[in-house]
């Protein structure tokens, strides 16, 4: 695919590199068109180096050939990183002061924009303003990530990560709308069961995975409702308000929210860690060691188990993609986990993913594998785990399967 990433002058235009290796590693036609202000921030020579192209700045270079328009003529794909607010200004009002804007200006393919500036900046009304103008254009934003900045700050802001872009680009222009229609509902997070006011049961699970494939869905033009236990991270600014968020911070919190809403739902994702066990009894204040003594004795319950319990209920029509999170080292013996799994829950699918201390949970790439009813292998992935959550749609999406 022929590809012109566009580099704005802003300080995260050194991640523009990751951007163009991640697009030329997988096989596409790399063009870069940088400002003269992000050339002050990455060199030419590593642009074209890493690209395999020549680097295009000046509005006035291949006059002859009508190159300011001929760039933009030739993509399939713009992708704007970093996009400072300045450069969304211009995109919302048409300006073309300069070859990018000619560029933009000149094609008729996706644009995908992935913002980064200071959050002051980002939350101006001028700026959202004319986010919303791109948004309602069709454009797709994505991002900003909420973290460390330039200095001392923090906040939204920062430019989602080179992996992450790619595959909301790559996704925009493979599937655009598809699941235009479909309602789907997504658990994210892990379950706390209190044991007081202060301390709780839980599980490492960041949240991460949920809120990737909640946010591939809402791009890919699904009505998304996302039940939320403990996330330590958090929707893309771009999507967060078009989907729905119910906060469910128990495993009897998860049950409510999902009974609730599983009648209006065509594919339902269970990407939350649920615990098994809660305490049979919550105190009503803190549990204080000089009371308690050296032994603290707890006796746990077992929780509802939710997907099983859906899955009996489902209808016909509907999907139920079920998670099996395991330690198994060996894949062979984890795939029959996911086996044993699958005949006790009695989902549609199941993905099943590997964790540890440093795999699975808490990290920002994720690898999968996806079995049917049947207990069949229909997937494999890795990489970003918005990547993984594109492929988790592309197979267990109703109307919307491979194969």
């Amino acid at each position: 695919m022929n590809i012109v990433v566009g580099i704005t002058g802003g300080i995260a235009a050194y991640k523009a590199v990751g951007v163009v290796r991640a697009l030329v590693l997988a096989g596409h036609d790399v063009h870069v068109v940088a400002t003269e202000n992000a050339l002050r921030f990455v060199g030419r020579p590593t642009l074209e180096a890493i690209s395999r192209n020549t680097v295009h700045s000046d509005l006035y270079e291949g006059v002859a050939e009508v190159r300011h328009v001929a760039i933009g003529q030739a993509a399939e794909l713009i992708i704007v990183a970093p996009a400072t607010a300045n450069t969304i200004a211009k995109l919302a009002v048409g300006l073309a002061d300069d070859l990018l804007g000619n560029t933009i200006l000149a094609s008729t393919a996706p644009l995908v924009i992935a913002p980064a500036m200071h959050t002051e900046m980002w939350w101006h009304p001028a700026t959202q303003a004319n986010i919303a103008v791109l948004l309602e254009r069709g454009v797709a934003v994505v991002g900003p990530a909420s973290g460390q900045l330039t200095g001392a700050d923090s906040g939204p802001g920062r430019m989602e990560d080179p992996e992450t872009i790619v595959a909301a680009a790559i996704t925009r222009v493979k599937s655009s709308r598809d699941l235009a229609g479909l309602r789907v509902l997504v658990t994210a997070g892990g379950t706390r069961e209190p044991l007081d006011p202060v301390r709780f049961i839980g599980n490492r699970s960041s949240g991460k995975q949920g809120l990737a494939i909640a946010e591939a869905a809402t791009r890919r033009g699904a009505t998304v409702t996302l039940v939320a236990a403990h996330l330590e991270s958090s929707l893309s600014a771009d999507v967060a308000t078009s989907i729905e968020t119910v906060v469910a911070n128990t495993a009897l919190e998860v049950q409510a929210a999902v009974n609730g809403r599983l009648g209006e739902s065509d594919l339902v994702i269970m990407a939350a860690a649920i615990a098994d066990y809660r305490p049979s009894r919550i105190s009503e204040s803190k549990l204080k060691k000089d009371l308690v003594g050296e032994i603290l004795e707890l006796s746990l319950v077992r929780t509802p188990d939710i997907l099983s319990s859906i899955s009996v209920r489902a209808r016909a029509d509907q999907v139920i993609v079920g998670f099996a999170a395991e330690t198994e080292a060996d894949d062979a013996a984890l795939i029959e986990l996911g086996r044993d799994k699958l005949v006790r829950k009695g989902c549609d699918y199941l993905v099943v993913n590997r964790v540890g201390w440093d795999e699975g949970f808490a990290t920002d790439t994720n690898r999968i594998v996806v079995l049917d009813r049947a207990g069949a292998i229909v997937g494999e992935a890795s990489g970003s785990k918005l990547a993984v959550a594109d492929h988790i749609l592309d197979l267990v999406a109703p109307n919307h399967r491979q194969g």
